[in-house]
């Protein structure tokens, strides 16, 4: 293996994370919210969720669709669910197959040349962390709006209580 003057992948780093809007924590968390606190939380969360999935898009993806990675039949693309967020997935060139066992595949075929085999390896670890980080950014702004629903029919039921007419009370 000769020597390079570039890797051909190169991951996210710490300095791509403080791009983010609340960097790579989840600040305010373990709060008391008030008002429209959860919410506006819930839109933080949601947020950096896209900014995380633009930056795969731009950083990661770019790499892994151009050369040398476009010679080779599994590619590393971007999947949206029905859930509206979207996940990095190996997938075949025809569509008809994806999954981590095709990137397994790929690692373990003679025909993968052996310099790319360390960009390949950092590609998926690059993958798994992302989808994670997006994951728990989704599940959290979901988990925010639901218990901002609840907390809104709480006082609708307690202000309803309120504005009630008093009953006349038997001894």
């Amino acid at each position: 293996m000769g020597e390079r003057a570039r890797a051909p992948f190169r991951g996210l780093e710490q300095a791509d994370f403080q791009r983010l809007e609340q960097a790579a924590y989840l600040k305010g968390l373990l709060r008391p919210f008030k008002g429209k606190g959860l919410e506006d939380w819930a839109s933080q969360c949601v947020g950096l969720r896209d900014q995380l999935i633009a930056l795969a898009t731009q950083r990661i993806l770019s790499q892994a669709q151009a050369y040398p990675f476009s010679l080779l039949g599994v590619q590393l693309s971007l999947q949206t669910t029905g859930s509206g967020t979207s996940f990095l997935r190996w997938r075949n060139l025809d569509r008809s197959r994806m999954g981590v066992a095709l990137w397994q595949d790929l690692l373990q075929a003679q025909s993968t040349p052996e310099r790319l085999l360390a960009e390949l390896y950092a590609m998926e670890q690059q993958r798994i962390v992302l989808n994670m980080q997006v994951s728990l950014l989704h599940s959290l702004g979901r988990q925010a709006r639901e218990c901002a629903g609840k907390l809104a029919a709480a006082e609708a039921v307690y202000r309803r209580r309120l504005h009630r007419p008093p009953t006349r009370e038997t001894p």
